[in-house]
């Protein structure tokens, strides 16, 4: 006879814990219990059948492994939390009681954890497990950052203390001073959600998001408590990964830090990095940054070995002789040759059509820490300090200097320093200062500079400059980043382009369908010859006006003639009716010709359809029948396929027809924008 089977005990309801029974067995209360799964990386599952996975009446909505379970069961931090309940006990057992003292003293002994007061843990041992090598923990660095430099712009409050935030804040910077001294960061965007930044570290590519420093306002409906415990969580993996970082190239960690700096808010010039001294600590690196190594311990010289060594030293340098007397007769022959070399790089091109488009690689000097290593950089009180010197010291600047009043740590505070080069600015134009006999309106946004404050010699640019300079890794021209100028879009540098997709850096021509140009010339030629009728319509109104108070007789003959003019047309119309191309062109004009008319409440006037006009709609034509067969193949085709593969190919037609769909309200936008700007040019 088998073994009976049990409701709940085989199956799927073996292998699933609702999160009620899972804070049961694990004994801790449910804030304990996120903060655990939080840490352990545990999170809820979806079963293929609630039903036979759920043991109650009640249509439970969270469940979880109940391996998972069972793997928290050995975690040492829930001896943490059952110490902690029991100070908690203690102290509320105490207050029931009416002991007062006793309820003291057990508080006093819970803010001293140096003592026996509150249990102290630590999540280092959680690192080590959730992260075996340090890759995986740069693979995971991203929701990291975004969250550190995120509470880092914060304001305290009661559910972020101030000590949190100044611990994040300490963490954001060291990890921008290492990237300052490997000159790992590679792009940056400005965003709507604030400043996009992306570093390649040890092969692996960083993204994420710092915010701009303005004043945040706390809601209520963010529960802080989910996000602090991420906050405490991540404030222990960058910890870690920081300390790697600095000792990888033979840094101190944690770096010198200097209060008094940091108050007068310097930020990052509050650090101080120094180097590791190789002799007097033993678990330094074996090789640094700058390229020493670590010193050999001295060893005495036996003279046979020497000797031998010697000999077979002096055959080398002997065989090394010959071969170069060789090689230089080898290499007079074949200078020509060597001349001709071509040194062009090879480019990735894809192999079908509607291929990926690579990236394609650049002859010119890609090393960060040269960009702006030659130049001095003044930034105005109005531009953003922070974003703008992490990003200037990263690719190489090493004097950079602003205005007293956006803190310390500057190269220099004057801005009449000869040895400015670059000075960025982001106000309006720059302006002379009124005079004061002119009654003219005083703009105090608008920089007031004197005839000859201006320094000679220097070049001024807004701050998109820096970005569109760093992300295409070379000096953009300064000409189009002056100040008061119309800034070129900035594209973000993390959107690939794919075939057939809106690139907005190449000319419109060379993206729009053949049937979109037609539309266009046909619409542009529709309000050309709009245009010239109105103004007939309005020198004709003159003369029927000039016509009317000198004889009545010549206006009636006018509207004679212009009843002729009609019938003319009309006659005309029907003749043009036999060719297809001209009755198409004429309708549309003749149609758009009589709304006018009616609105305007005068007679319908003949119009003159342009030959190329008539070509232009002849070809509109002839590509829509085309779409329309093609579309009609498409039919019959899909008839062909499974109902299951029919499905799969609607949902990619779908998604395909969307994309194009966007596309061409991005192409209409900018061709609108381009005729904006030739009517501007031209005016």
């Amino acid at each position: 006879m088998g073994k009976i089977k049990r409701k709940g005990q085989t199956g799927q309801a073996k292998n699933y814990l609702t999160r009620t029974a899972a804070v049961k067995k694990l004994q801790i209360s449910l804030p304990d219990f996120r903060k655990l799964c939080i840490w352990k990386g545990i999170y809820p599952r979806e079963p293929r059948n609630k039903k036979k996975v759920s043991k109650s009446a009640t249509a439970s909505t969270t469940f979880y492994y109940t391996k998972d379970i069972q793997y928290l069961l050995h975690e040492p931090l829930l001896n943490k939390f059952r110490e902690q309940k029991v100070l908690e006990k203690k102290i509320s057992r105490a207050l029931g009681r009416g002991d007062l003292s006793d309820a003291a003293r057990f508080e006093r002994d819970a803010a001293r954890p140096d003592k026996t007061g509150k249990p102290r843990y630590t999540l280092n041992h959680v690192i080590r497990e959730r992260y075996p090598t340090f890759v995986d923990a740069l693979r995971d660095l991203d929701d990291c950052l975004s969250m550190l430099f995120l509470f880092a712009n914060l304001p305290s409050t009661s559910a972020v203390p101030a000590k949190m935030i100044a611990r994040c804040e300490r963490l954001c910077m060291e990890f921008q001073h290492y990237l300052i001294v490997s000159h790992g960061l590679r792009k940056s965007f400005l965003s709507i959600k604030g400043i996009y930044y992306q570093a390649s570290i040890q092969g692996e590519d960083i993204l994420w998001l710092v915010p701009y420093k303005f004043n945040q306002r706390i809601v209520g409906d963010i529960d802080f408590r989910i996000m602090g415990t991420f906050v405490e969580f991540y404030m222990t993996l960058l910890g870690f990964v920081n300390y790697r970082l600095y000792t990888g190239i033979g840094l101190k960690y944690p770096p010198k830090f200097d209060q008094t700096k940091d108050d007068m808010a310097a930020e990052l010039g509050a650090f101080a990095i120094e180097g590791v001294n190789m002799a007097t600590d033993p678990n330094a690196p074996k090789a640094i940054a700058s390229g020493e190594t670590a010193p050999t311990k001295a060893h005495g010289v036996d003279p046979k070995v020497q000797a031998a060594v010697d000999k077979i030293v002096r055959q080398l340098k002997q065989d090394d002789s010959d071969k170069a007397a060789d090689e230089a007769t080898a290499a007079e022959t074949e200078v020509d040759d060597e001349d001709k070399i071509d040194d062009s790089i090879d480019k990735f091109e894809p192999v079908a059509p509607g291929g990926d488009i690579l990236p394609q690689p650049s002859s010119g000097s890609s090393d960060p820490a040269e960009l702006f290593s030659n130049f001095t950089f003044y930034l105005s009180r109005e531009t953003p300090r922070q974003p703008l010197e992490f990003i200037l010291r990263a690719f190489g600047c090493k004097r950079i200097g602003w205005d007293n009043v956006l803190g310390e740590g500057s190269f220099t505070t004057d801005e009449s320093d000869p040895s400015i080069t670059h000075q960025i600015v982001d106000r309006p134009v720059v302006q002379a200062v009124v005079d004061p006999e002119d009654d003219g309106e005083d703009n105090q946004t608008s920089q007031k500079l004197t005839a000859n404050q201006r320094y000679p010699g220097r070049t001024y640019v807004q701050p998109q400059w820096v970005w569109d300079s760093v992300n295409d890794g070379e000096l953009k021209s300064p000409e189009l980043y002056a100040p008061g100028a119309s800034l070129p879009p900035h594209l973000s540098p993390f959107v690939q382009t794919k075939q057939g997709q809106y690139d907005p850096t190449l000319p419109l021509d060379a993206q729009e369908t053949e049937k979109e140009a037609l539309d266009a010339e046909i619409g542009d030629k529709g309000e050309g010859q709009s245009g010239d009728e109105d103004e007939d319509e309005e020198e004709e109104e003159e003369e029927e006006e000039e016509g009317s108070d000198n004889d009545m007789d010549v206006g009636s003959a006018n509207d004679d003639s212009e009843e002729e003019e009609v019938d003319d047309a009309e006659g005309g119309s029907g003749d043009e009716e036999e060719d297809s191309d001209g009755e198409e062109a004429s309708a549309a004009l003749q149609r758009q010709a009589e709304l006018e008319a009616e609105i305007s409440g005068k007679p319908v006037k003949s119009k003159q359809v342009d030959a190329k006009l008539k070509s232009k709609l002849s070809a509109r034509k002839e590509l829509e029948k085309k779409a329309k067969e093609e579309a009609e193949d498409l039919e019959r085709a899909k008839g062909m396929l499974s109902k299951k593969k029919r499905k799969l190919f609607e949902q990619m037609q779908y998604t395909n027809n969307k994309k194009s769909a966007e596309d061409l309200k991005l192409r209409s936008k900018r061709r609108k924008h381009e005729k904006e700007q030739q009517a501007k040019s031209k005016a």
